[in-house]
């Protein structure tokens, strides 16, 4: 029988093979009250549990191959981060010796008490965290029970006897396989990448959830949140795996199997000729030169980053230096040394850095904030929170500054809504430059750019436009606030509209003011890396794309054959109209 299953498409293209279950591996936990006594000695087999699972990570971690993305070795540390945390031992050691609680239910309460607190961060990103969260404690229960904690190897493959066989194998060929989990931790994405695999499901996730991530950057076929598909499909069921849909087809028929090896085929092609895409220029048919940047998280980024041809960073994420360190923020050497890492991976390219954008919902101190935030995305955050702590932004902005000694950098601030936040920051900027020089440290001039995400900002770009060398619009927050919808909101989330007309006006206006100033305005939100926006965005004006590194070169395609002097009047007749989405559909 075949059926299909849904769920969300995080990395494309199309999977087909048998699959290998590795069915959900959450661990059976005894809930019992120990005796005053016996403390010791369960607190005694958490630590010794949590030795052994960290000494598993950092071999895990020391194994990394020399070609694996960046993003496996980074999520393995934050899994040796979340080993460490002191609110994960200090609750743990809390319902051990007061509630007197077993080691095992010790170790599950403290996790839901966290949990809770990742399901209430506002940040799409952080909150899939959790996820994180509960492998780390899951490796802990299952290596407390003696239970393996990798991923299991499937057995050796032979050639299909099946029927499938003629349509999709010959003689020479070995079985495909894919693998369908409930979920998968970057230990098992390590084993994974050296693995026979060809794509995988997961019931869980998110489009950032780290199996997301990994799949993207690896350009592996996957579909994530797909609820039950870990049930639903059998050891061994012939499974299509349609990373563009986000789709699964389960047993499927001659005809639909045929039907999709050959989108197989033609996607195995599309992407060798997008391979070849690498090195071109990225100019229009009328002759307009277009900027591709890539979006970053770590340092190590940057090679992908130059691998898909990237003309530059048009976004670090600094904050993802500062994460999951329980208050413990990076000196100014350590970000130096990480800053001068990305500026020199880019070989001369320029790097944009983004000052630290957390608080509110995301703290980096657990104690600093306690009391609950009602609309924690309107709270201290991003370029708010760094004012309110200008011993550390005094701190990234001379780590900044150093690193531009190395190199092209741009500093770029978000969230800034009025004029005192600008001269607030100008003058912190200035003090950062009077504390090097008193130290006689050598640093870099710096183009100075804002991100325009907030509506109020959006409005009054003369202002913006007048203290800065240049803009970078972050259209993830710009839309949720303009259309006042929170993106982690299930029950709104639908509303989330890129194309709304109030959001189209005012990326044009950013735009042609920022043209008219002579000033480039870049898009470093979800929408420059969508090749199916990329059209409208050229007709709108916009000439600086930042996205993540893996959708450069399909977003270089439409860019390719693009007309912006044929588009510029369609952008106009899609803005006018009541529903845009429907317009672009037509074209």
């Amino acid at each position: 029988m075949t059926f299909s299953i849904h769920g969300l498409a995080v990395a494309r293209g199309i999977a087909i093979g048998k699959a290998v279950l590795v069915a959900s591996s959450r661990v059976d936990v005894a809930h019992y009250f120990i005796k005053p006594d016996q403390i010791d000695e369960e607190l005694h087999r958490i630590t010794q549990a949590r030795a052994a699972v960290m000494t598993e990570v950092q071999r895990l971690h020391q194994s990394v191959p020399k070609d694996a993305p960046p993003e496996l070795p980074a999520l393995l540390e934050v899994h040796m981060m979340l080993l460490q945390d002191e609110m994960l031992a200090d609750g743990v050691k809390h319902w051990v010796t007061d509630r007197l609680y077993n080691a095992e239910w010790a170790l599950t309460s403290q996790l839901e008490v966290v949990a809770r607190q990742f399901d209430d961060m506002e940040d799409a990103y952080l909150r899939e965290r959790k996820g994180d969260l509960e492998q780390v404690v899951e490796r802990l229960l299952r290596h407390m029970k003696g239970l393996p904690t990798s991923l299991p190897q499937p057995a050796e493959r032979k050639p299909s006897s099946s029927w499938h066989q003629d349509h999709l194998l010959d003689d020479n060929h070995e079985v495909p396989l894919v693998l369908i989990a409930h979920d998968l931790s970057p230990a098992d994405m390590l084993q994974f990448k050296q693995s026979v695999f060809t794509g995988f499901v997961t019931d869980v996730g998110g489009k950032t959830s780290h199996t997301a991530i990994v799949a993207r950057s690896l350009d592996i076929p996957a579909v994530v949140g797909a609820r039950n598909a870990s049930q639903l499909v059998r050891q061994d069921d012939w499974v299509i795996i349609d990373g563009d849909a986000g789709v699964i087809i389960v047993g499927p028929s001659p005809i639909i199997l045929a039907e999709y090896a050959f989108k197989q085929r033609q996607a195995e092609l599309e992407r060798e000729r997008l391979a070849r895409l690498r090195h071109t220029p990225a100019v229009t048919l009328d002759g307009q030169a277009i900027h591709l940047l890539a979006n970053i998280e770590l340092p190590e980024d940057t090679r992908i980053a130059m691998d898909m041809g990237a003309v530059g960073v048009g976004l670090f994420r600094s904050e993802f230096l500062f994460m999951g360190r329980e208050g413990q923020l990076p000196g100014e050497e350590e970000q130096y040394q990480a800053y001068r890492r990305a500026v020199e991976g880019m070989h001369g390219l320029p790097v944009t850095i983004r000052t630290v954008d957390v608080g509110a919902d995301k703290p980096l101190d657990r104690t600093a904030k306690d009391e609950a935030h009602l609309n924690p995305a309107l709270g201290l955050r991003a370029i708010r929170w760094s004012l309110a702590d200008p011993v550390m932004f005094l701190s990234q902005l001379r780590a900044i500054l150093r690193a531009a000694a190395h190199g092209k950098v741009n500093l770029l601030i978000p969230m800034l809504g009025n004029a005192k936040e600008i001269h607030q920051t100008f003058q912190l900027l200035s003090q950062a430059r009077q504390q090097l020089d008193k130290k006689s440290v050598a640093y870099g001039p710096l183009r100075i750019g804002a991100m325009i995400e907030v509506p109020a900002a959006a409005l009054s770009l003369p202002l913006f436009l007048k203290h800065f060398d240049f803009l970078s619009v972050g259209t993830n927050d710009l839309i949720q606030y303009t259309l006042a919808i929170d993106r982690a909101d299930e029950q709104v989330a639908h509303l989330y509209d890129p194309l709304h007309p109030a959001i189209l006006h005012l990326l044009a206006d950013t735009i042609a003011q920022g043209a008219a100033a002579g000033k480039e305005v870049a898009l470093c939100g979800e929408m420059a890396g969508d090749p199916g926006l990329t059209r409208l965005l050229l007709g709108l004006g916009l000439r600086y794309f930042s996205m993540h590194p893996t959708q450069i070169l399909r977003v270089k395609q439409e860019v390719l054959r693009a007309d912006t002097l044929r588009l510029a009047t369609w952008a106009r007749h899609v803005m006018a109209a009541e529903d845009p989405a429907a317009e672009i559909l037509k074209r």
